[in-house]
């Protein structure tokens, strides 16, 4: 009798062993959790800038943020070559990269689950800030004839690299003018591949979504001269009346050594960040970011200013960025 007992005994205490081990399991697994969550400036040693191709505009800037940063904050960081916008919403989400660039339209899909990220929402990633306005540009050179939308047809059209928002532009423009991607011969290229095949004359035409001037589409016109098919204004209203992140631009004469002065459409560039980054880092990053951009040799530079930071911002902005705009006020 009194061995059952014992082997009884014995049972329980087993039983009560593994209850004991499985919610130390699971707490454990919510402290790891709550320690990511809860990580201070110091856990932080190194911060990663994803930007897009070496001959975009993203990549430039990129380098002078991450000098930035690493300046103010002294935490070491660089900027990383990449697939651009969806991409990188991608990558941040995956915790491949902890800042990024994106194209407003493409971070108001990521926020929603929509188009390139149909049932795929990216809730962990916030805004920094707006940078300046993306031109959507449909470049061609002179002597190919095309001089309009309807000229593309049948074509060999660059549409983006896979994972960049030029596709989504391209898709939405040729919509606008009557046209599908059925209506062309389709090449997924990336800026300098875009520019390559157009001066070897392995594509007609390239869409590439970037701020002008564009160092790519500048390397081009060193050597063939370079024609970039306007947007008339009854078609970007159009445009902007069904998509309305896009807005109406004008490329100035002389950009690309172009005679006149082309109408075209954009879209806004902006910087991203994982929710995670600290308040206090993600201050002293957005910070870096405005209160320098005035030094920026890019042309682009003297179109980033903290004022206009929240402008064109479709989602939700990190509150350590929201403490530096609101210390503006």
């Amino acid at each position: 009798m009194k061995k059952k007992q014992l082997r009884l005994f014995a049972f329980i205490m087993m039983i009560a062993l593994l209850v004991l081990s499985a919610c130390n399991s699971g707490d454990t697994g919510t402290t790891e959790k709550e320690a990511d969550a809860g990580k201070d400036k110091k856990d932080y040693k190194f911060l990663s800038v994803l930007t897009g191709g070496t001959t975009g505009t993203y990549y430039p800037l990129g380098g002078s943020f991450a000098d930035y940063i690493t300046e103010a904050t002294g935490v070491k960081t660089t900027a990383e070559v990449s697939q651009a916008s969806a991409a990188n919403m991608t990558a941040l989400q995956d915790g491949k990269g902890d800042i990024a660039f994106v194209q407003t339209d493409i971070a108001y899909y990521a926020s929603k689950g929509e188009l390139m990220f149909e049932g795929e929402k990216i809730d962990n990633v916030s805004a920094i800030g707006a940078l300046y306005p993306e031109t959507v540009q449909l470049v061609t050179l002179e002597k190919s004839g095309i001089k309009t939308y309807a000229d593309l047809k049948g074509k060999n059209v660059s549409v983006g690299a896979p994972g960049s928002g030029t596709y989504a532009n391209a898709e939405q423009l040729l919509e606008i003018h009557g046209l599908t991607m059925d209506d062309i011969k389709a090449q997924s290229l990336d800026f300098g591949e875009s520019t390559e095949s157009l001066q070897a004359g392995q594509i007609d035409a390239a869409f590439i979504t970037a701020g002008t001037p564009t160092g790519a589409v500048e390397g081009l016109n060193a050597v063939a001269s370079v024609y970039v098919v306007p947007v008339e204004d009854a078609k970007a209203d159009e445009l902007i009346k069904k998509y309305p992140y896009y807005a109406k631009e004008i490329i100035p004469s002389g950009t690309y050594g172009m005679a006149a002065e082309t109408p075209a459409v954009s879209v806004g560039a902006m910087l991203v960040i994982q929710n995670e980054i600290p308040e206090d880092l993600a201050y002293e990053i957005t910070k870096a970011i405005y209160d320098n951009a005035s030094k920026l040799q890019h042309a682009k530079g003297k179109l980033i200013k903290a004022e206009n930071g929240l402008n064109g911002i479709g989602i939700t902005v990190h509150p350590g960025a929201q403490k530096y705009f609101d210390e503006l006020k």
